[in-house]
Formats: structure tokens, C-alpha cells, sequence
């Protein structure tokens, strides 16, 4: 059994979450800010389908990404060396949100319905929740979304309208906003493909005791003023020298 949350009911420890399914925590609670901060600064996310109550959940093992083990692509090296696309933060983050929450071939509907839109514009608006977007000819054709506490980000989810526009998002989070290390949550062929693996969920919860209450890395200003700058370090990247080690895609969850 696991417990039902009320208003201003705790979380558990993340040590009795179950085994199986693997990490389910709690039932119940609500989608406040300030629920959702605590979540996160514990290990623990909320994931549910339409009709089901908020279920939160800290699996073990946890899938994350650190941004000098992301895998670049040479194709994708080459997208960003033509740099047709333009990045922007958080100018259209419910935009970003409700294309991620389109069905996708092969899937019968979405996690993200409008509660959890609004929860998340809300920590957006508190300055929580950041989105990075990629715009082509002036239409939004890829980005992330997701939560940053210090030095840690949590993504939730990504979308692509052209090949690559999430990847390029991620490559541009692992760049600029230059997070310590990404939670992916969950285990995909995919997100490993891309670097990502997985750790023991205490190992997990150590390091992100010490970055949460870390300064962040970025002010989530990476684009407009810092485009040029962008241009040039991209280019210089793909020549050996960036500190990043970049290697692109990822998606919670694609997430």
C-alpha cells in the first residue's frame, strides 16, 4: 500500500517507495508550486493519466544525463553548423507544453493534460520552469520544457516538428544553460543512446541534495543578446574545443 496524500500531508521517504511498480511513492495531493518544488527537491515526480489520481513516484535506478556525456551526432553537428534554426527561452512556454502534450504516432493519448499544463505554467511564471525553443522561419518547430532548482534540471518533456528540433534544444540546455546534470527519470534505449544512464537512486538523491542548493549556472537568457556568442562557440565546439563535451538528444521522457 502506499499512502494518500492530503493538502499538507509530506511526501514518504523515497526509501519506501514500492519495487513494483518501481517507484510509485504516493497517491493524491495537489499540483501546487509549492507540492511540486518539494517533489523535486526530494527525487520524486508526479506521473499519472487522465482519470487517475496524482501519483508521485522516485524509481530506483534514475535515468539522468550529464551534459559532458551528451553524444553528438556528426548529422546533428552539422545541423548546428548551418544554423538555420534560432533559439529562444521562455517566450512560449505553454506553446512548448501543448506540443508536447499532441498525440505522437503509435500512442493513444498523453500525460499532460490541462491541470498539469497549469501547474507548470505557474512554476514558469515563478520562475521555476523554463522552456527552450527552436523557431524556424518564425514558426515554433522544436523545444524542452522542464524544471530548474540550482544547479539541477529536471526534464519532462521535448517535441519535434523537424528532424532534429528537439535534439537541437538539448544540445542548447547542455551548452548554455550548462545544468550539472538532467534528470531523464526513466530508463529508454533512446535516452541512452544519447548518453544518459542510470544510477542508484541514492546516489541520485545525494547528488541532488547538493545541487538543488547550488547557484545556477544560467539566467535562461541564452538567446536574442547571446545568439552571436552562440554562433561562435558552436562553431568552435565542433573543432574539439567546447567544455561541454556535447552530444545531442534526450527526452524524458519522450518523454
Amino acid at each position: 500500500m502506499i499512502p494518500w496524500l492530503t493538502e499538507n500531508t509530506p511526501f514518504p521517504p523515497v526509501t519506501e517507495a514500492l519495487r513494483e511498480p518501481n517507484g510509485l511513492l504516493a497517491a493524491g495531493g495537489e499540483l501546487s508550486s509549492a507540492r511540486l518544488l518539494s517533489a523535486y527537491r526530494q527525487g520524486i515526480f508526479p506521473w499519472f493519466s487522465p482519470g487517475e489520481p496524482i501519483l508521485w513516484w522516485s524509481p530506483d535506478q534514475r535515468m539522468v544525463l550529464i551534459p559532458n556525456e551528451f553524444k553528438l551526432s556528426d548529422s546533428l553537428a552539422k545541423v548546428l553548423r548551418n544554423g538555420r534554426h534560432e533559439v529562444r527561452t521562455d517566450t512560449a512556454f505553454e506553446q512548448v507544453m501543448r506540443a508536447c502534450a499532441a498525440p505522437r504516432t503509435g500512442q493513444r493519448g498523453t500525460w499532460i493534460d490541462e491541470q498539469m499544463i497549469a501547474a507548470y505554467c505557474e512554476l514558469h511564471r515563478s520562475g521555476f520552469a523554463h522552456s527552450v525553443e527552436i523557431w524556424m522561419d518564425k514558426n515554433l518547430v522544436g523545444g524542452l520544457y522542464g524544471v530548474s532548482i540550482g544547479q539541477m534540471f529536471y526534464g519532462e518533456s521535448m517535441f519535434s516538428r523537424v528532424n532534429n528540433g528537439s535534439k537541437i534544444a538539448l544540445a542548447h540546455l547542455c551548452l548554455h544553460g550548462k545544468p550539472a546534470m538532467i534528470d531523464c527519470q526513466m530508463h529508454t534505449p533512446h535516452l541512452a543512446s544519447l548518453g544518459a544512464r542510470l544510477i542508484p537512486r541514492d546516489e541520485f538523491i545525494i547528488k541532488l541534495k547538493e545541487l538543488v542548493n547550488s547557484s545556477s549556472a544560467t539566467n535562461w537568457q541564452f538567446d536574442a543578446a547571446t545568439r552571436s556568442k552562440q554562433r561562435a562557440h558552436s562553431a568552435t565546439m565542433f573543432l574539439g574545443e567546447d567544455p561541454c563535451g556535447l552530444n545531442p538528444q534526450c527526452s524524458i521522457l519522450d518523454i
